[in-house]
């Protein structure tokens, strides 16, 4: 109202205090008829098997797109590629910890400008789904829940029963409200559904959670619009939720009939919707790039069509996890890159793939009446940028920021610092003889030093905790700087508290001594901070910032080659591009044209290895699969083969070929620390590989047992090289990722194994075996043996 006022201010220049009431309300409401005259309100519902648009059947083609991992100059962009592509609808997360990065102060603005975006896509001709969380995944930092939240100690995360937290989610999920309730499509916005949750029933089951959030998502004003919630085809019947509408996801080379089956069982008369069709697949660093083939994604895409059903194409434009938000998955733990290129049909930098080409190509003959296919919009030029070096530097250690103290540790949010590097520092005595430092936990990688000295390092995705301690022989000064990576934002960890978690000790002759009295010092990711530092000309050693400039006469999207740098930040003129690591598979970080300027632009890195050269480049092309791990991912020692021998198998058996979990139950309870299962032989005959997408034990419960403690000691075959198919993957609770063994012809044949360690002696009355779900059959297992053991097997 206030806004009109001022407009009619503006344009007629009228002193309101001497104009008429009735004249200035007829006004106001001529004007806001004017504005919204473009904008009639519509309806969207569910009907009989199909989504009823203004009462007539409609089919959702959606991209998703995340708004935050986009420039916002380069918003409108991808939604008209999108819309080239062949869709009518863009899907959308929010993302609570960028909307709320401290408790009370909201920020809709600029980047976070989701009400900006939202009517973007209308301006655009699209319809927009919105999904608001309070948890979203989408392999952001504790995915998209708020870092502060945990400085809570006992916070129970999407839980009912924890006040605190329901309490938060309220206050957000009203924010929310406030910015996108008017653009539902009741109102005359082309909001079309909004999502209750995301994936909840891969989480838990407690329906009456579910129920709790959907009444808040309707008190924060998405009363009219279609709710909706979404989780896998294989779990989907957990629980139920009154008034919201269910969908499932599913990846690229799926059978459609068989993702379906079930569901349609369950719900006869409900619109079939594949609320995520995964179109590739995210990055970990360390591990080798993931792609998916274009073949299976133009194949389930056609089937879906010939059927009716609609889809959200995740992603459509993956785009980058800027800053610190890249997330984690744990069980093991593994990071994400920053890119999120995702093997998109809309690549990084906005290009059309190979992808984005054939499902153009598909879509235009399933139109919906009154569609037409729009035109591929102009693209923003990419540029290189010759080799230049970073002249300055300032040693980490000489630019200590005022530190803090405490005698116990604590994690980093209990020094009210969300993301970026943390340094605890301690005195520690003399010792006569050689001992270890061990850290309860690491989260996520550190750098140990003795009176300046590196004497080792940590990395949590390894399951290190620990290191060898040199003999001290006089009092001495014990450095410990722990970078944050991504939080985990998948599966029971979310809550992953960073820095040190509980407590560091010295272990002499298993004799452990706590140490106390810390002081700490907090390293933020916010330009401002690194700015303030005092940079020298002189040469680092050690953990250090680097400074320098570069030149330009042309504006356009590059690739900053960071190959021969360490591990990292960069900030460019003021915005931070994010993460690197010498690791890979990401040897390249996206820098967009957007945010460079002709003539001097700025760039900082902060490196707290010791890069190779101080130089960098900006190239044409993103360097996203090269690999340099230190550490071998195979989990197979050289010249280590189990031997079953004089093992007595708890069961044998033969898995049907049909889809979905397969379940096995023991004569009797059994207990054991370490598992193998053994696959003698294939579905097909012919099939010389075994593959897994999940695999779980069963609890004397009934229960599937916790898997966060799980390690893979031995797999006699792995694929690592040229796909990521390891054998940790049968724990990541992802069904799309599977263990195959190679698949190379001069790869040994049946029968092959995979052996666990628990963690712990578990009793259990079964298993579960979960195979791939996509339409290729190679390694599906059919005749087995199964062994537990308390003690490990020999090797």
């Amino acid at each position: 109202m206030k806004s009109i006022i001022w407009v009619l201010y503006s344009i007629f220049k009228i002193n309101f205090t001497m104009m008429k009431k009735s004249i200035l309300v007829a006004l106001i409401i001529s004007i806001f008829l004017v504005v919204h005259a473009g904008n009639p309100k519509g309806t969207f519902t569910t009907g009989n098997k199909t989504f009823l648009l203004n009462d007539k059947p409609f089919v959702i083609r959606a991209g998703e797109l995340h708004f935050p991992r986009i420039p916002r100059e380069y918003w409108g962009n991808r939604i008209q590629m999108c819309k080239a592509m062949g869709m009518n609808t863009i899907c959308i997360y929010l993302f609570w910890n960028l909307h709320e990065q401290s408790p009370d102060v909201y920020n809709f603005t600029g980047q976070a400008d989701v009400a900006a975006f939202v009517r973007l896509v209308q301006k655009n001709g699209m319809y927009c789904i919105v999904r608001p969380g309070p948890y979203v995944c989408a392999e952001w930092d504790m995915g998209g829940l708020p870092w502060w939240l945990l400085k809570k100690k006992d916070l129970a995360i999407r839980n009912r029963n924890d006040a605190y937290f329901m309490e938060r989610t309220k206050k957000y999920l009203k924010e929310v409200g406030k910015q996108l309730a008017p653009l539902q499509i009741q109102n005359g916005g082309n909001i079309i559904m909004v999502q209750v949750e995301n994936e909840y029933s891969l989480f838990g089951n407690d329906g009456q959670y579910m129920t709790e959030i959907r009444d808040a998502v309707r008190e924060a004003g998405f009363d009219q619009v279609q709710l909706f919630r979404c989780d896998w085809s294989n779990n989907f019947d957990k629980y139920q939720v009154e008034g919201v509408a269910s969908t499932i996801n599913f990846g690229a080379g799926s059978n459609i009939d068989d993702r379906f089956k079930k569901f349609q069982e369950v719900n006869t008369t409900a619109p079939l919707m594949c609320s995520e069709y995964w179109s590739g697949w995210f990055d970990f660093w360390g591990r080798p790039h993931e792609t998916k083939p274009l073949k299976a994604l133009i194949g389930g895409l056609r089937d879906m069509m010939d059927r009716k059903i609609s889809f959200s194409l995740y992603m459509a434009h993956g785009g980058t996890s800027f800053g610190q938000w890249g997330g984690a998955n744990n069980g093991p733990y593994r990071c994400m890159v920053t890119s999120y290129d995702y093997d998109a049909p809309i690549n990084e930098a906005g290009q059309p793939t190979e992808k984005f080409y054939a499902i153009r190509d598909l879509l235009k003959d399933y139109l919906n009446e009154g569609e037409k296919l729009a035109e591929i919009p102009t693209n923003v030029p990419i540029i290189t940028i010759p080799p230049f070096e970073l002249t300055e530097t300032a040693n980490l250690f000489e630019n200590l920021p005022k530190a803090k103290f405490s005698e116990e540790i604590q994690s980093m949010e209990m020094y009210d610092q969300g993301w970026g590097r943390i340094l605890y520092r301690t005195k520690i005595q003399p010792t006569t003889e050689n001992g270890k430092l061990v850290i309860t936990d690491v989260h996520d990688w550190a750098l140990v030093f003795v009176n300046g000295k590196q004497i080792g390092k940590i990395d949590r995705r390894l399951g290190e905790n620990s290191l060898e301690l040199p003999v001290i022989e006089k009092e001495s000064k014990l450095d410990i700087l722990v970078e944050a990576m991504g939080r985990v934002n998948y599966g029971k960890t979310i809550a992953d508290r960073k820095g040190i978690t509980k407590k560091v000790e010295i272990v002499i002759n298993n004799q452990a001594s706590e140490l106390k009295n810390w002081e700490v010092y907090n390293f933020p990711v916010e330009y401002e901070f690194q700015n303030n530092l005092t940079y020298k000309t002189n040469k680092a050693n050690g953990p250090a910032w680097y400074r320098g400039n570069f030149m330009i006469n042309k504006i356009g999207d590059t690739y900053l080659d960071m190959s021969s740098w360490g591990k990292g930040m960069v900030w460019v003129n003021g915005e931070n591009m994010g993460r690197y690591w010498k690791i890979g598979p990401q040897q390249t970080l996206y820098m967009p044209g957007c945010w460079l300027k002709k003539g001097k632009n700025e760039i900082v890195i902060l490196d707290i290895e010791t890069p190779k050269s101080t130089k960098i480049t900006g190239i044409a092309s993103p360097i996203l699969n090269k690999i340099s791990p230190d550490e071998s991912l195979l989990h197979r020692k050289k010249g280590e083969t189990l031997n079953l021998s004089t093992e007595t198998p708890v069961i044998s058996g033969t898995f049907s070929d049909s889809i979905g979990w397969k379940d096995v139950t023991f004569d009797k309870i059994m207990e054991g620390r370490y598992i193998c299962l053994e696959a003698l032989s294939p579905q097909n005959k012919n099939d010389k590989t075994t593959s897994i997408a999940e695999f779980e034990m069963t609890g004397e419960d009934g229960i599937s047992v916790s898997r966060l403690k799980w390690k893979v000691i031995y797999a006699d075959s792995e694929e690592v090289t040229s796909s990521n198919n390891a054998a940790d993957l049968v724990f990541d609770q992802q069904e799309s990722t599977v263990w195959q063994t190679e698949s190379s012809s001069a790869r040994p044949a049946h029968p092959h194994q995979i052996v666990i360690d628990m963690g712990e002696n578990i009793k259990v009355k079964g298993f579960r075996y979960l195979p791939r779900s996509d339409r290729n059959t190679a390694g599906l297992i059919k005749d087995y043996r199964f062994y537990i053991k308390t003690m490990p097997f020999a090797f």
